[in-house]
């Protein structure tokens, strides 16, 4: 039914000035999908997941195994290599097939772990590759929205009012139950809960504990269940170490991972032109969101997740150096979101359960940084655009703007 088109045009602007393109994103966000939807528009083409015993003994029988694919046009095959960076000189093998064989192929490596990690200069990589994500499903692909990113940001603040009571019904979706394919797909609240509950501790105990040398895996599990209940606010590693009675250290690095295998994100603050801007704590969000059980808290990570898909993705195709951030000062006024581009602020974002007046944080930060700025709500089937000096600011139910998303 979901094709993800979205990022398949991703692919296809990718694939076309470069012969390797690596796929990453949370385990079961949909990438072996993806692929295999990618490779029906191939006249060849051959899969290899090395989670399976018998594609994992063909590689290591015959570096080149893919040169049997059976050839049913002129045109390059695609071999999707699956997993491939669990294979421990797995770096060294696709420098190898790229040199040799990149006039030829066409590859899509894809993966659960971080393999941008390995996007450094000097690496035995670099240069040989673009990068995209695969993204559990957001409002925007959902809705089949074709904006583009030029007309998104010479005009931040359009929205409408059509198809209101059906982006609301897609966005509590979302919320009941996340944008993961299998249980959002299901339709049932009950099987989101038995796909949750296993979700974390097989990631944990299978992916993290093989590719790492983390050996406390029930403590590390705790942390994660524990960060349900700290979405919202900056997170403080002191206060999760008293709390779980391990060193600093070991929950900083148990949280790198976390992000390292997409079980989460962060966002840092933004402070290049607020001096008084100085709070450094991360927030931290989850991408499996119907796990935060205060409305309020999950209403925000939602939003910073369609916002974290929407930067990302910029990125990926290539449309700018853009991100995201939050900003707080040291009265403790906060704007939950701000979207930078080439290190400048464009747009303040705020999430605000009901409240249909524009915040003064909201005001305040926007006078200061003179962008446009959007307080979105989680009711209402329209929306209002105030005054705050030079800039507008527009109040607007979240599934109404968030659609618009390109």
């Amino acid at each position: 039914m979901w094709r993800r088109e979205k990022y398949k045009k991703i692919w296809d602007e990718l694939a076309a000035d470069k012969a390797m393109v690596f796929l990453a994103g949370p385990r079961q966000s949909g990438k072996t999908t993806l692929a295999k939807c990618i490779a029906d528009e191939y006249a060849s083409s051959l899969y290899f997941n090395w989670d399976i015993l018998s594609h994992r003994d063909r590689l290591i029988k015959n570096s080149t195994f893919f040169e049997e694919v059976e050839r049913k046009a002129a045109d390059r095959p695609l071999i999707i290599l699956d997993e491939i960076h669990k294979y421990r000189d797995w770096k060294n093998y696709l420098k190898g097939v790229y040199d040799q064989f990149y006039q030829s192929y066409q590859f899509l490596v894809s993966g659960s772990g971080r393999l941008d990690l390995y996007q450094k200069g000097g690496d035995s990589l670099a240069g040989r590759y673009f990068m995209f994500h695969l993204w559990p499903f957001t409002l925007s692909e959902l809705v089949g929205n074709n904006a583009t990113v030029d007309s998104f940001l010479a005009a931040p603040l359009e929205t409408g009012t059509d198809r209101s009571p059906e982006l609301k019904q897609l966005w509590d979706g979302l919320a009941e139950l996340s944008g993961f394919p299998e249980p959002y797909l299901s339709g049932k609240s009950t099987t989101w809960r038995r796909w949750s509950n296993s979700y974390a501790q097989q990631l944990i105990r299978e992916d993290i504990r093989e590719l790492t040398d983390v050996k406390s895996a029930t403590t590390m599990e705790t942390l994660y269940h524990l960060l349900a209940s700290r979405i919202g606010s900056p997170v403080s590693i002191p206060s999760l170490s008293r709390d779980l009675q391990v060193s600093y250290n070991s929950v900083q690095n148990w949280l790198t991972i976390f992000e390292r295998f997409f079980m989460l994100f962060s966002i840092i603050p933004w402070s290049n032109r607020i001096a008084r801007a100085i709070q450094k704590e991360r927030k931290l969000y989850l991408f499996d969101v119907p796990r935060i059980m205060d409305r309020a808290a999950r209403f925000e990570n939602m939003v910073a997740l369609e916002l974290w898909r929407a930067v990302t993705a910029w990125n990926d195709v290539g449309y700018g150096n853009f991100s995201l951030h939050f900003i707080k000062n040291k009265e403790q006024q906060e704007v939950d979101f701000l979207l930078a581009r080439d290190n400048e602020p464009f747009l303040l974002v705020e999430a605000k359960m009901s409240d249909m007046q524009p915040s003064a944080a909201l005001r305040k930060f926007q006078q200061a940084l003179e962008v446009p700025a959007v307080q979105l709500v989680n009711e209402g089937e329209g929306y209002r655009l105030f005054t705050n000096g030079d800039q507008k600011i527009l109040v607007v139910p979240a599934w109404l703007w968030l659609a618009g998303l390109p």
